[in-house]
């Protein structure tokens, strides 16, 4: 028995190339002893036929609006009903757009406004139109309607380009659709953010500021929070790292736009900010590639950074009940992280030596100490995986403890 046993899944085929993608798809669905119906749009069938779908489901596929057969029972209102789980994949652009303005002109986009089951979306574009603002305006839209994502990947795309966009491979979305169905784990329902990586902080066109934050550790904490049964947005500065899979990833590059992207993903039941956010920015940052004059050194006038954890541990609106701050420091490790744990109005601390010697830095293990208000609690040195399943479980048992 797998959690896909004798589940029924709508899968809405959207007309880009990747709808290729959607037949491996539906077999890993069957494989797992999932049901699967098809819609496909008129641009899905520009890339597969619904026959190939059909064949693969055992069941016929379904492409048209005004289908006399269907329309007979009213059959797009059964379809939008006649499902455990609507899966669409790929969510093209134009999908997206339509969902997200309620639209209702053919047969996907009027079962998708008529369905009250969970949606779960993958979407799959150029790099320029997922970074459009209109998609990115559209993606919140539907997130804020309780819409799951999962991807989109970094990757190549079918113009000879590279960037996010590239669809999500059928394992990560049928890993998705298995948590919805059915979550379990120690925090399955809550939404969980997390910061991760280092922010960099422009000088110029071709230089900033930053850290030597891998993102490691946040990323493995995005990863154990949604094998936990979270739906987790992580919001990522620079980093090297692929995306976890079954998270939504935002990817940012400095402090004013990582303090948005949380902003924008709120409410949330756990704020986890494990980014190395720069404290200071270049107030007069050139927007030409400063040049060397004869020996003189520019002129670099810093301006103090958003302070993330402070603002969104002092929100009167959308705070999440439980706020965990990172503390990285080089000395006096336990102390400095008891006053930042009082200055920032967070409710717990996970600190740790990221001296070179410690050789935490871009390294796979950590040794963290979790400070609250009321106790300091010393962890040995554990590969950074390990440190975030454990802290996972710690944050599980705190958001079980605070249930009245």
């Amino acid at each position: 028995m797998t959690a896909l046993s004798g589940k029924r899944i709508l899968l809405v085929i959207g007309g880009g190339i990747a709808a290729y993608k959607s037949l491996d798809l539906i077999r890993r669905l069957r494989e797992r002893g999932a049901s699967v119906r098809c819609v496909l749009t008129n641009g899905a069938q520009q890339f597969i036929t619904p026959l190939a779908a059909s064949a693969l489901t055992g069941q016929r596929s379904h492409t048209e609006l005004f289908d006399r057969e269907d329309e007979a029972d009213i059959g797009h209102i059964r379809l939008a009903r006649d499902a455990d789980l609507v899966v669409v994949a790929p969510a093209t652009a134009n999908l997206m757009a339509k969902m997200a303005g309620g639209h209702a002109d053919d047969l996907a986009s009027t079962v998708l406004l008529a369905t009250t089951l969970p949606i779960l979306i993958a979407p799959a574009m150029n790099v320029r139109m997922w970074l459009h603002p209109a998609t990115q305006r559209n993606l919140k839209a539907l997130e804020d309607d309780g819409v799951h994502v999962v991807g989109p990947n970094d990757g190549a795309m079918a113009e000879v380009e590279f960037g996010p966009g590239r669809m999500a491979e059928p394992l990560e979305i049928v890993a998705s659709a298995e948590r919805l169905l059915a979550p379990s784990g120690p925090l399955a329902g809550k939404h969980v953010i997390v910061t991760s990586g280092p922010t960099h902080e422009p000088i110029d066109p071709v230089r900033y500021i930053a850290n030597r934050s891998s993102g490691k550790q946040g990323h493995a904490i995005a990863k154990a929070a949604a094998e936990a049964g979270a739906r987790v947005t992580l919001i990522s500065g620079p980093v090297t790292l692929p995306d976890p899979s079954g998270v939504t990833t935002v990817h940012v590059e400095s402090a004013r736009e990582m303090l948005q992207a949380v902003e924008m993903a709120l409410p949330a039941d756990i704020g986890i900010f494990a980014a190395a956010v720069a404290d200071w920015r270049v107030a007069n940052a050139g927007e030409q590639k400063i040049k060397k004059k004869d020996g003189a050194l520019p002129n670099l006038s810093l301006t103090e950074n958003p302070d993330i954890l402070a603002t969104i541990s002092h929100l009167t609106e959308n705070r999440p009940p439980l706020m965990v701050g990172f503390a990285a420091e080089t000395e006096h490790v336990i102390e400095h992280a008891k006053q930042k744990l009082a200055k920032k109005g967070c409710d717990l601390i996970v600190a740790n030596d990221v001296s070179a010697a410690a050789g935490v830095m871009g390294g796979d293990s950590n040794k963290v100490h979790l400070v609250t208000a009321s106790d300091v609690e010393t962890w040995p040195t554990l590969a950074k995986t390990d440190v975030a399943t454990r802290l996972v479980e710690r944050l599980g048992a705190m958001v079980g403890d605070a249930k009245p």
